[in-house]
């Protein structure tokens, strides 16, 4: 009875060890993952959409059917892989690309989902990027858009961009747009 005792014991253990190892959340200290002060980060850089590139910057990956009749190209949506540089000429020195997703989502004035992550290669950001999701309302001086994550340098990132146009060319698409991010980060 003593040895039937002692390996239902361990059974019963063993089985209560493996039940308590598996858990859908659990609270942590952000010292558990090395997190120490917040910082506040304002980074300045331009995006250049280059449409008429070789190869471009830009392509268009859907389009809305003939029957819509928006003139903001309503449902059009494009892929990027922006230029990020000091400068606002195309030339000056890369800190990084902006890719994603941007589509016209607006029927009255363009206006544009922006998903985009700003994948850095410069210094102590290089292999770190930002998230931005919002919109960009591409006709107001000064537009506002949300950071909504990110990761190396900026995990736990939050913030925004405020963005404006530098230059646009009417005939090409082409265009050149200057970034103050601000953001939040550990």
């Amino acid at each position: 009875m003593g040895q039937n005792y002692i390996i239902l014991t361990i059974f019963v253990f063993l089985c209560l060890n493996q039940a308590q190892s598996h858990y859908f959340s659990k609270k942590l200290s952000p010292k558990y993952l090395g997190l120490k002060q917040e910082k506040l980060t304002h980074l300045h850089f331009y995006f250049h959409d280059v449409i008429s590139g070789k190869p471009p910057s830009v392509v268009k990956v859907a389009e809305a059917a003939t029957s819509n009749t928006s003139n903001t190209g309503f449902g059009t949506t494009v892929m990027t892989d922006d230029p990020l540089t000091v400068g606002p000429e195309l030339t000056s020195k890369i800190v990084g690309r902006a890719q994603g997703i941007v589509a016209s989502a607006d029927l009255n004035e363009p206006g544009y989902l922006f998903v985009l992550n700003y994948v850095f290669v410069d210094e102590k950001y290089n292999g770190s990027s930002l998230s931005i999701l919002g919109r960009n309302a591409v006709k107001e001086p000064v537009r506002e858009m949300p950071i909504v994550g990110g990761t190396g340098v900026f995990r736990f990132a939050r913030g925004y961009a405020l963005t404006k146009t530098h230059f646009f060319n009417a005939s090409n698409g082409d265009a050149t747009v200057e970034y103050d991010v601000y953001v939040l980060h550990y």
